[in-house]
């Protein structure tokens, strides 16, 4: 997994073969996070440092994982979480028509905020922080003021700046209307129920700046499953629920099997699992194909859709001749010098242009983003200006009609996946309870 802070220092933790000493690995990783994050902190003599030191001590007490530096390396796009009408609704329709309620009011859409803070993925830089208000402040202005972030992201930059946004809101009407989904991280060096509180009071604080009275977190949810402790991580997000601290729980990169298990371990408790969010887009159908979708709609839990613009490439602004700058490039060439050289590819954008004439010209985003509407999920797009906001937002003025999703589930099945769950970095399987975590 990569992650970054604010000043650009960037570091992958690696997921450890159960097969090494614990003991082992729990030196050497310490050790090497510990050196090398409060070295990069020491540079400068901020309160933020300070945070950010305290942040790396609680983090490190027990780690598992070997941690390196690194500035280069390329994070897989299914570890990562894309930055997440005017109507909200707790009622999600299921593909057989069903409808499952859930205890939390969401709208028909999101905003992700993992570009809100990392600057070696998306080039964040501070100075792009007058930008993402204007954003924040167009959803809130839209009643779709509904964020979605974590606390890796940025080192918790991007959690400290939706706490900001929000505290200077015009209102506390206005403050109150704000959402705010965020995720613990589960590093294998986190392995008790604890851990899981304690990362969440930490993103409490980080979400409440200057605040006496600090509100609930909207929506927690577990980043991604680990090698072990899986079951404690349910634990703790149960005891999260049962202290006030958060309004609603859910999951996140889980697969069928750790999903129903999930739900029924909640369930034992009285405690509903919300949602779960997952990669679905038109360049990633695996969701669909193997049945995850199907059953997170039988258990009555929303499904919420990262990434549903493939980290841009279904933008329309990229082809064979212009490739994005820095880490994406390489996802570039999986998808234009693949094995079809991008033929499929280019022939489903196609697809989705005649679609945005049918519908006055509209960007090709809003075609992306109405497919994974039209699956009945809440997409959770990025945006970093007000014009990309704009651009994602208007998506719920119009539908695809049904001949277009054929359209494009024909088109798009002939595309191949920029990236499959073989290549995921999850662990794909509790290595003590033998339960299959990860899927898709």
């Amino acid at each position: 997994f990569l992650f970054t802070n604010e000043r650009g220092h960037s570091f992958t933790v690696q997921p450890v073969h159960h097969s090494l000493k614990r003991h082992h690995i729990m030196r050497n990783a310490q050790q090497s996070l510990t050196r090398q994050m409060m070295s990069k902190d020491d540079e400068t003599a901020t309160s933020g440092s300070t945070n950010r030191r305290n942040f790396i001590k609680t983090t490190t007490a027990a780690t598992t994982a070997i941690v390196t530096s690194s500035a280069t390396s390329l994070p897989t796009p299914t570890a990562a979480v894309e930055m997440t009408g005017t109507s909200t609704t707790s009622l999600i329709l299921s593909e057989a028509g069903s409808i499952s309620s859930t205890p939390i009011q969401l709208p028909k859409m999101g905003l992700g905020a993992w570009a809100w803070g990392d600057s070696v993925f998306w080039g964040y830089n501070p100075k792009q922080d007058d930008d993402l208000h204007q954003v924040f402040d167009y959803a809130l202005s839209k009643d779709l003021a509904f964020f979605d972030t974590a606390e890796i992201y940025g080192f918790g930059r991007s959690e400290k700046l939706l706490g900001d946004f929000r505290s200077q809101a015009s209102s506390s009407d206005e403050s109150d209307k704000v959402q705010i989904a965020t995720k613990f991280a589960a590093f294998p060096f986190r392995t008790k129920p604890k851990d899981v509180v304690q990362a969440c009071r930490a993103s409490l604080k980080r979400l409440n700046p200057n605040s006496s009275i600090e509100k609930p977190i909207d929506l927690y949810q577990i980043h991604f499953p680990n090698a072990w402790s899986n079951e404690e991580y349910w634990d703790g997000l149960a005891q999260c629920y049962e202290l006030g601290l958060v309004k609603s729980v859910g999951v996140s990169n889980y697969g069928v099997d750790a999903l129903r298990a999930t739900h029924s371990k909640l369930a034992e408790r009285g405690i509903p699992l919300a949602t779960n969010q997952i990669q679905l887009s038109l360049l990633y159908r695996f969701p669909i194909e193997n049945g995850l979708l199907e059953t997170c709609n039988e258990l009555g839990v929303k499904v919420l859709s990262y990434s549903p613009l493939a980290l841009g490439f279904l933008t329309g602004k990229y082809d064979k001749n212009n490739f994005p700058t820095g880490p994406r490039q390489n996802i570039a060439k999986t998808i234009f010098e693949g094995d079809d050289n991008g033929e499929s590819f280019t022939s489903m954008l196609q697809v989705m242009k005649e679609i945005s004439s049918n519908h006055g010209g509209v960007p090709l985003s809003q075609v992306a983003l109405n497919w994974t509407r039209s699956k009945g999920t809440i997409p959770i797009p990025g945006a970093r200006s007000l014009k990309q906001a704009t651009q994602n937002i208007g998506a719920l003025d119009w539908d695809l009609t049904e001949n277009e999703v054929l359209a494009l589930d024909v088109a798009s099945s002939k595309v191949p996946a920029y990236i499959t769950p073989d290549k995921s970095p999850f662990p794909k399987e509790d290595i003590n309870t033998k339960l299959k975590m990860f899927d898709s």
